[in-house]
């Protein structure tokens, strides 16, 4: 599947981001200079809950957000996984998700990241999938309001 092949409606995009309120960040850097940085701190001034996870970091703080070494040591439920790992890398993130006791309501693959059998086997357990976008683009895109 090609990128320009992917739709979302505005509709739904505006709907993840009024219903979600906890995100994981995996891949998370504490590099400013890397998107992963900039994408979590700016969901983080949206007044989301966000969370990191990157084992080389687990157990420290990026800023004032807990870093974890997996999904799995979260230690409540995430709403959203944001995803800045490769293709290949984001079918084992999917399938980390969906070992979890509480499945997200979104798996969200970072821009170029696509993977339609990992984004199959998560919408045939119920979660909502969007592939190729960053949420710091849609919510600037959209005018979208911190959440309250």
């Amino acid at each position: 599947m090609a990128a320009q092949d992917l739709v979302y409606p505005d509709s739904l995009i505006r709907c993840i981001f009024t219903e979600i309120r906890t995100i994981a960040v995996v891949g998370a850097s504490s590099n400013p200079a890397r998107a992963s940085f900039g994408v979590m701190n700016f969901l983080a001034g949206q007044s989301y809950h966000m969370v990191a996870v990157n084992p080389g970091l687990a157990g420290g703080k990026i800023g004032a957000i807990p870093v974890y070494a997996s999904l799995a040591d979260v230690p409540h439920p995430i709403d959203m996984v944001d995803i800045f790992r490769n293709p290949a890398a984001a079918g084992l993130v999917v399938d980390e998700c969906l070992a979890l006791n509480s499945l997200p309501k979104v798996i969200w693959m970072q821009l170029e990241i696509i993977n339609q059998a990992a984004a199959e086997r998560a919408k045939a357990r119920g979660v909502e999938v969007i592939m190729d976008r960053c949420p710091h683009i849609e919510i600037m895109r959209l005018h979208l309001p911190p959440i309250s």
